[in-house]
């Protein structure tokens, strides 16, 4: 990678396609070459090509093959001599292949890998389309003659006053460049600003009310105009320069820092480059790419909005972006048209932007055959399998016959793939090859794909499906406003209090048979000892999955709020919601009379079981006995039940562990802990 000279030892070689030239020609490289694209600017294409010769000590048959990256810009021109070259299989890797690629290689195609193939394999994210359109950027204006505008010199920025002496008219293409219209500029910041916390990413709300902008990428036309859009943004988003920078080789800073710290630390929020990052660099955490030049080449296009379809996951995402649950996809902003005219094969997979979920997963059960229902149904569930847990995961394979979310996407969007179909159709055994025969077996072929799609889903998938959604997604309101009107107690508050906890009675009296925490408290309420934290947790995720309003919390407010209209005080809930989910059994299944906080109610357990220990005794317990009675109360407090392996983990083994408390307590160390199992949780 960095010598002059192939070894001759080496089994595989990586080089640059200028240092390979370099040592064909057996010139030392200019260090700068390696730093510029091969195929634009750089120290080659300032001189004719001179032809490469032979050389004995780089033999033709060197290689048995060589691998091009990025196929699609580096090997033409001056540069394909240095392939031509060896006598070797050339094997190339572009993920934007042209008319030159296509043609280098004889058309010889040996894998494709889809966009959408890679977003249903979990490779990358699919993306969305927000259009946002003004008068000005569509149609352009006209300066008026007598008008005072201002003049800027485009090197130097230096502007100056002038009246005009005839009317000017500008169109679109020349925003930016001939004519500069702040107002245009800031109109699109400020919509987009707007659409951010409404409709693209309308979740960004931290705990202390603010919003949190998701990491964007703004591309723009020139240097000069970056600097313009940076001033704005920092502007309209009351923000200072850490927020937004500027990511080209013309900036006081060094670009590759500005870079790194856009990818790995939580500022800046927002980048604005001309084409820096356009091509071959990973920013994962991404998740808006704002457009505000346009693109004719659909190469460098596609190169564009690979800087979003990058995958993260959540723990990384969450240290650059807090707000954040999962990166499920991304947006491309348009501002300038620039998805406009057909440029690329992949597309955005979403076609039924305002159709829920469950509609759409119900259409397809009902047999509905549409392409944008299939393809949009399929973006959702790809969303969807970003945030599912393993144990939701493992549910959803339950339901749908083994399948796993990213075999179901694939099979909706093979229905209507026409690789997919032509390949099935081709597996059909056919009387001749006429065109009508092979058009019947590939009509055959789709309505099978189609059907296999469909099969899976059903009402018992569909609802869990849509519950697992609600479950890790929130709708968070921030259009209406709100002010009070009346604040009292009223029927409907009690009666719907009264209706929850009717339900959770009822919910817990139907599952007691089948979940084991409830069999043991309706059952077997001299075994109570016997509950786990395991226990606790299954009957917490199952409430809380197929019972989102029978949740802790708000089973607590309806106890609350009916002991209050009777003058009762009910406690305060336990910080933790298992802990409130044992008070809230307890009271359901009868044990306890009225709602207790469980965890004070086990404080107070182990203060009677230490004064009966201590009746007729004085100070039963040495201090140090003492203080490991209390970290076990603890543990029992927060995982329900202790075992005597429980010893060896935190907190018990740095102070000593099992060894230590049978050198406390002797004999009696068993005892000790049965007792505190059945006695704190009586």
């Amino acid at each position: 990678m960095t010598s002059n000279y192939i070894a001759s030892d080496s089994q595989i070689c990586i080089s640059t396609i200028q240092r390979l030239y370099s040592i064909l020609k057996g010139e030392e490289l200019d260090e700068s070459a390696e730093r510029n694209n091969p195929n634009e600017t750089s120290w080659m294409s300032k001189k004719k090509a001179v032809p490469v010769d032979y050389t004995p000590k780089v033999p033709i048959e060197q290689f048995d093959f060589i691998v091009i990256d990025e196929c699609h810009r580096s090997i033409y021109n001056v540069w394909q001599q240095v392939l031509d070259y060896f006598d070797a299989f050339l094997i190339g890797l572009t993920a934007t292949p042209d008319k030159r690629t296509f043609g280098f290689f004889n058309k010889n195609v040996v894998s494709e890998y889809t966009y959408e193939e890679s977003v249903t394999d979990g490779v990358n994210v699919p993306y969305d389309v927000y259009t946002i359109e003004t008068k000005i950027s569509q149609k352009g204006e006209t300066i008026k003659a007598g008008w005072y505008v201002g003049r800027r010199d485009k090197l130097t920025r230096k502007e100056r006053w002038e009246e005009e002496d005839e009317d000017t008219e500008y169109k679109r293409n020349d925003l930016d460049k001939k004519v500069v219209n702040p107002d245009q500029i800031r109109t699109i910041v400020r919509e987009y600003k707007r659409a951010l916390k409404m409709e693209i990413f309308p979740n960004r709300v931290d705990a202390k009310g603010e919003y949190e902008v998701p990491k964007t990428l703004v591309f723009v036309k020139t240097d000069s105009h970056a600097d313009d859009i940076i001033k704005i943004i920092r502007e309209e988003f009351n923000e200072g320069n850490d927020f937004c920078k500027k990511v080209t080789y013309k900036t006081d800073e060094d670009p590759k820092s500005v870079l790194n710290r856009f990818r790995n630390s939580y500022y800046p929020r927002i980048a604005v480059t001309v084409d820096m990052i356009a091509t071959g660099t990973d920013v994962k955490p991404l998740e808006v790419l704002l457009f505000m030049r346009d693109v004719r080449s659909s190469n460098y296009f596609e190169q564009m909005k690979g800087r979003g379809t990058r995958t993260i996951n959540n723990d990384s995402l969450q240290m650059v972006s807090r707000t954040a649950k999962s990166k499920t996809h991304f947006v491309i902003v348009d501002a300038i048209g620039a998805t406009k005219s057909k440029k690329t094969d992949s597309r955005p997979l979403e076609r039924k932007h305002n159709i829920p979920l469950k509609d759409l997963l119900n259409a397809v059960t009902m047999g509905i055959k549409d392409e944008d229902l299939f393809l949009s149904l399929a973006n959702r569930l790809i969303r969807l399998e970003k945030q599912i847990t393993e144990k939701e995961e493992d549910k959803l394979r339950e339901l749908s016959g083994g399948k796993d979310l990213k075999q179901i996407t694939k099979e909706l969007i093979a229905a209507y793939d026409q690789d997919e179909i032509d390949k099935k159709a081709a597996s059909t055994p056919l009387r001749d090859h006429s065109p009508a025969l092979l058009e019947e077996a590939k009509k055959t072929a789709q309505e099978e794909l189609i059907r296999q799609a469909a099969s899976t889903f059903n009402g018992e998938l569909n609802d869990y499906m849509e519950n697992v959604r609600r479950e890790h997604e929130q709708i968070i309101d921030i259009v209406n406003i709100d002010t009070v009107t009346k604040s009292e107690w009223d029927t409907t508050s009690l009666d719907k209090a009264t209706a929850i906890v009717k339900d959770f009675s009822e919910y817990l009296e139907l599952h007691k048979n089948e979940i084991m925490a409830l069999s043991i408290f309706y059952n077997q309420p001299y075994k109570r000892r016997e509950i786990t934290f395991k226990m606790i947790k299954e009957v917490f995720d199952k409430l809380t999955l197929e019972k989102p309003m029978l949740a802790p919390d708000y089973v607590w407010d309806a106890y609350a709020t009916l002991s209050l209209s009777k003058g009762v005080t009910v406690p305060n809930q336990p910080k933790n919601e298992l802990t409130a989910l044992v008070s809230l059994i307890r009271r359901a299944c009868g044990i306890d009379s009225e709602l207790k906080a469980f965890d004070k109610m086990m404080d107070e357990n182990f203060k009677k079981w230490i004064f009966k220990q201590n009746a007729g005794k004085h100070n039963r317990f040495t201090n140090e006995q003492m203080d490991w009675l209390r970290m076990i109360r603890d543990h029992v407090v927060s995982s329900y039940h202790i075992e005597l392996d429980d010893l060896d983990y935190t907190p018990f083994d740095s102070q000593g562990g099992k060894g230590k408390m049978f050198q406390l307590f002797g004999d009696e160390m068993n005892k000790i802990i049965e007792e505190l199992n059945e006695v704190l949780a009586a």
